[in-house]
């Protein structure tokens, strides 16, 4: 039996470790270690590491400290304040506009509600208008059919302007037939009205 041969590298070949390596391993590994017990033994010790941070870095000349934010304080409280009182203003148009709206939206309804009720009024009238002008129709065809004898004494016993309409409405030959019946007085006061 043979044994499998092992290559052999010659020494060159073998890379050796970048610098971020050598410094990952010998330097931030340690570091992080050395932190984290600090951290454990300042917790067993009852040091807050935290606040001690605070105060070291609060006595930087560029890092900006704690007390600047009670300065700032009545400034925010200031712009809240404008800013509430601001909010209560729209809000106060928004109730005003909200108001005229819904009396926009009343008279709306009113005024359609009133155009229905005109428009059928309209109709109630073309209707009535429709039946006595069915009516005054049918009444000039009675007179168109009765002697001129007859229609004379009851158009002058009539209201003047009613028996005006009826006899504007009259053939000519019809209505020279019942003035002719009709006395002098009465057949000329007919005949100047009807000239008008």
């Amino acid at each position: 039996m043979t044994r499998p041969t092992i290559e052999k590298r010659p020494m060159e070949d073998v890379k050796s470790p970048g610098f971020f390596q050598k410094f990952f391993y010998l330097v931030l590994i340690p570091l992080l270690f050395g932190i984290a017990v600090l951290l454990v033994i300042a917790s067993f010790t009852g040091t807050n590491v935290f606040e001690k941070a605070k105060e070291i870095t609060g006595n930087l000349p560029f890092v900006s400290s704690q007390d600047e934010t009670p300065e700032s304080t009545p400034i925010d409280s200031q712009k809240i304040v404008e800013l509430q009182a601001e909010i209560e203003e729209k809000e106060a148009q928004i109730v005003k506009l909200q108001s005229q709206l819904d009396s926009a939206i009343a008279k709306n309804q009113e005024a359609q509600n009133l155009q229905e009720e005109l428009e059928y009024e309209i109709q109630k009238l073309k209707n009535d208008q429709s039946v006595a002008q069915k009516e005054f129709t049918e009444i000039i065809s009675a007179f168109e059919k009765m002697t001129a004898k007859q229609a004379a004494p009851i158009l002058v016993e009539m209201d003047q302007n009613e028996a005006l309409k009826i006899l504007a409405e009259l053939k000519p030959e019809t209505l020279s037939k019942v003035l002719s019946k009709m006395s002098p007085e009465d057949a000329a006061k007919f005949t100047e009205r009807l000239a008008q």
